[in-house]
């Protein structure tokens, strides 16, 4: 059984509407927050050990790839907020949230506002080229993993090639996740919630 409310829909609330006793409401089902820290520990583990861990490093890019192909399909199949179609929004609408952030009066949505729902896409991007080339690297460097036999024989400068877009991305997303995490909490401070907690316990307040 779906989690959220149906009736709740990803539009925007009017802040002037909320009242002391607010009710909650889930919003992250429990697969979309495991996924999500399990998705920052992989990173973060696959980040910090590239040069000098590379087991470590490989079983990490495994993870996130996995973790990936989840969300790729959770986000046609899964709950209500976790869908795309609840955070996919065209660019005049990202462009008009992210005008209206800088302003301090973005409207709030229940589940991802449309600059968030950007965020996700770019950050999904970008981690599935890092995963890729990260592969396609270590087939060419080491003649191991699913691409090692696709891969054999490259060049030298296809490896350096490899090596610096893999190198590129994996910089690209942890600047993304940087930005993320500022626009999450001015996104908190704005609204006067705790947008972390909500990825914790899954639920926002209704209002």
């Amino acid at each position: 059984m779906n989690p959220v409310n149906n009736h709740v829909s990803n539009h925007v609330i009017n802040p002037a509407d909320r009242s002391p006793a607010t009710e909650q409401v889930k919003v992250w089902d429990i697969s979309v927050r495991i996924f999500h820290w399990l998705l920052v520990s992989a990173f973060i583990v696959a980040y910090v050990t590239e040069d000098d861990f590379l087991s470590l490093h490989s079983w990490a890019g495994y993870l996130i790839g996995g973790l990936l192909a989840y969300r790729l399909i959770w986000g046609l199949i899964g709950f209500q907020h976790a869908r795309f179609s609840d955070f996919v929004f065209s660019p005049r609408a990202i462009l008009q949230h992210l005008k209206d952030t800088v302003r301090l009066r973005a409207p709030r949505y229940l589940g991802h506002n449309p600059a968030g729902g950007a965020m996700i896409i770019a950050l999904l991007l970008s981690l599935i080229l890092t995963v890729t080339t990260g592969i396609a690297l270590l087939g060419a460097e080491e003649q191991s993993g699913p691409l090692a036999n696709l891969m054999a024989g490259s060049s030298e400068w296809w490896e350096d090639a490899l090596e610096e877009v893999h190198e590129f991305f994996a910089n690209f997303t942890l600047l993304l996740v940087f930005i993320h995490v500022g626009g999450v909490l001015l996104e908190s401070l704005i609204h006067g919630e705790n947008l972390p907690r909500s990825m914790v316990t899954g639920r926002k307040n209704r209002l």
